[in-house]
């Protein structure tokens, strides 16, 4: 019985894909947001659009789990890998009316002049009506052998 209920309730919120103009240019402006203050070092602004309880997981591995890590853990990567940060939303699938993945393509441009091409995908969720990121996932691909 629970099966089916579960069934029910993940085709019920699959169905909610289409992404009008104004969501996706709310969440993309989040997106901006959040990598303007990566690029700013801008502690203040990443408070504002981060949920107190936001994780973090990065290419390395490293787990950051709530505001205060997630936070630190960004300006210690900003510092120790500084380059110019480029995110591009790539897609946006709804989950329900206030919260969506969102798939983008993230690049590094490194001082010396090499890049380095990750993904991201962050779960938002609106939070009194106004975005948040409650959840970071970067990937790393693997090289090609």
């Amino acid at each position: 019985m629970f099966l089916l209920h579960f069934a029910g309730l993940m085709f019920s919120y699959g169905q909610h894909t289409t992404v009008s103009a104004d969501l996706k240019k709310s969440i993309t402006s989040l997106i901006d947001q959040y990598s303007q203050a990566r690029e700013k070092r801008d502690t203040g602004l990443l408070k504002t659009i981060l949920t107190p309880n936001v994780d973090q997981l990065v290419s390395t591995g490293e787990w950051r789990v709530g505001i205060n890590a997630a936070v630190e853990g960004m300006m210690k990567s900003s510092a120790n890998s500084p380059g110019t940060r480029t995110l591009h939303v790539e897609k946006i699938q709804t989950i329900t009316s206030s919260s969506a993945i969102v798939d983008c393509r993230y690049e590094i441009q490194n001082t010396d002049g090499t890049a380095r091409k990750m993904w991201s995908t962050f779960i938002v969720i609106a939070d009194k009506k106004t975005w948040k990121i409650i959840a970071i996932r970067n990937m790393l691909p693997a090289p090609n052998n």
